[in-house]
């Protein structure tokens, strides 16, 4: 690609590694860390720490335009293997100011160290956490990037089976559906990509699923139930690897008589909203005016 960004990304970027070591996944946290706490846009948000049983959590109350109506919880991502309250940090922040929703993040156990179902099982309780004590589940969105889109999915997979109220909407950047790792775009967009290798996806569904099977729903929601799903707003790049997860997820819930929109960013590439400049901008305000019409019920 000729553009100096992206060339840019590809030469600093952490996750472009093996991820096949705990040393490595640890240098990959560090510097994600200190990557997206760079990114997160200061002075619009009003920031809160707080904890939920063993769970970290923030809080993130947009200053200028504030709508207490509804609120987003947000599953970040970092397949499984890193990412923290820093990393989460960044589109937290962006979330909150695009639709005017107060914005929870958390950091959830990590693998190796905490292989499935750790993460799974801190969401579920987080989930609970903000249905009981903060809105109702149709006045909540539930977000997430990458492997946040992936856990955003299974939840609600999960809630809906159990008969539980599901959210009022899923934002997905990115989202990562198929841990079996199969789309084309692994291979048609990895030299375009400069965000993410199809070898630090694979180690990094090893290292959450161990010997469990990737092709099992309660990991690769694509091959899930979308029947009762709500509604999904699913943002991608063109040049990510796994665009193709972001089509294929669409496919599925229209072909289960579901509502999914699907913005394709024609310069992206995965969750390109995490990197400052105009293309995440325009993506946000696309994002925005989205969530307005579809809460308002305009769309």
């Amino acid at each position: 690609m000729s553009n100096p960004l992206v060339k840019t990304l590809k030469t600093v970027n952490f996750m472009a590694g093996k991820a096949s070591s705990l040393a490595e996944i640890k240098r990959h946290r560090k510097q994600s860390e200190w990557a997206h706490g760079l990114a997160t846009p200061i002075g619009e948000v009003e920031r809160r720490k707080f904890r939920t049983g063993r769970i970290p959590c923030e809080e993130f109350k947009p200053v200028k335009k504030y709508d207490p109506g509804h609120v987003i919880l947000y599953c970040h991502g970092g397949g499984y293997i890193t990412g923290g309250l820093g990393y989460a940090g960044n589109l937290a922040a962006k979330l909150a100011i695009a639709t005017g929703f107060t914005v929870y993040s958390f950091a959830y156990r990590l693998s190796p160290e905490h292989p499935y179902p750790a993460a799974s099982e801190d969401a579920y309780a987080m989930w609970r956490y903000i249905t009981g004590n903060v809105a109702e589940a149709d006045h909540v969105l539930l977000a997430g990037d990458s492997a946040g889109g992936n856990m955003a999915l299974c939840l609600t997979q999960k809630l809906i089976s159990e008969g539980e109220p599901a959210p009022r909407e899923l934002l997905l950047f990115s989202p990562w559906t198929d841990m079996t790792c199969s789309s084309d775009s692994y291979v048609t967009n990895k030299d375009v990509d400069p965000i993410l290798t199809k070898e630090f996806v694979m180690n990094s569904a090893k290292a959450y699923l161990g010997d469990n099977d990737p092709a099992d729903p309660l990991f690769s929601p694509l091959f899930g139930n979308f029947e009762k799903f709500p509604p999904v707003f699913i943002m991608a790049g063109r040049n990510g690897i796994l665009v193709d997860d972001s089509i294929r997820l669409k496919e599925r819930i229209d072909q289960a008589g579901g509502q999914a929109v699907l913005d394709i960013e024609e310069k992206g590439w995965h969750v390109y909203q995490h990197v400052p400049g105009a293309l995440s901008r325009r993506a946000m305000k696309r994002l925005g005016t989205h969530v307005s019409q579809e809460i308002s019920g305009k769309r």
